[in-house]
């Protein structure tokens, strides 16, 4: 069934500005994790702030990645990710896994790392991990999505950190 208002002025709108919409999204407050995963493809980490629960019922959540990512394909084909919520003392790592420091070849190297049920790389420290067996995966322009069935999860301490107006900084919760 046609959508009501299509074929009005609603099909001629146009995407606004990339450089309007970067600026704009970066005033937005997220939190800052570090997606990883081991297995046949090898083992590979990003950093990312997309990334949400999506139903309750099954457990399940989404993570954005960059489909240039080593980590994206590696994902696609071990079929399985940890994602690592960052503790506000956690930046370094972070920086590693978003490819800012110089010079450093094992990013996995800056932090203590364990595994849960999928084998993937745990960040010890975490404030949050949610260990994933991948159920579904999109391709939406630049970024791949990852629909992904929690299988194991780990609540730690500590405060979130957090990414707005191209800082860091901590969530304060009173």
């Amino acid at each position: 069934m046609p959508h009501p208002r299509r074929g009005s002025a609603i099909d001629d709108l146009q995407p606004v500005a990339r450089d309007v919409f970067v600026s704009a999204m970066s005033r937005v407050a997220n939190g800052v994790n570090v997606v990883s995963t081991d297995g046949l493809a090898g083992r590979e980490g990003v950093t990312v702030s997309s990334a949400c629960s999506v139903t309750a019922e099954p457990p399940s959540l989404l993570a954005c990645i960059h489909q240039q990512s080593a980590a994206a394909t590696a994902i696609e084909h071990n079929g399985v990710f940890c994602l690592n919520v960052l503790a506000v003392d956690q930046q370094r790592v972070s920086e590693a896994f978003a490819g800012r420091i110089d010079g450093l070849e094992d990013r996995f190297a800056v932090a203590r790392w364990r595994t849960l049920a999928t084998g993937c790389p745990v960040l010890e420290g975490a404030v949050a991990v949610f260990d994933c067996k991948v159920d579904h995966m999109l391709t939406e322009g630049t970024h791949r999505i990852f629909i992904a069935r929690v299988v194991a999860a780990w609540e730690g301490q500590g405060v979130p950190l957090v990414y707005s107006r191209r800082s860091y900084s901590g969530l304060d919760l009173g």
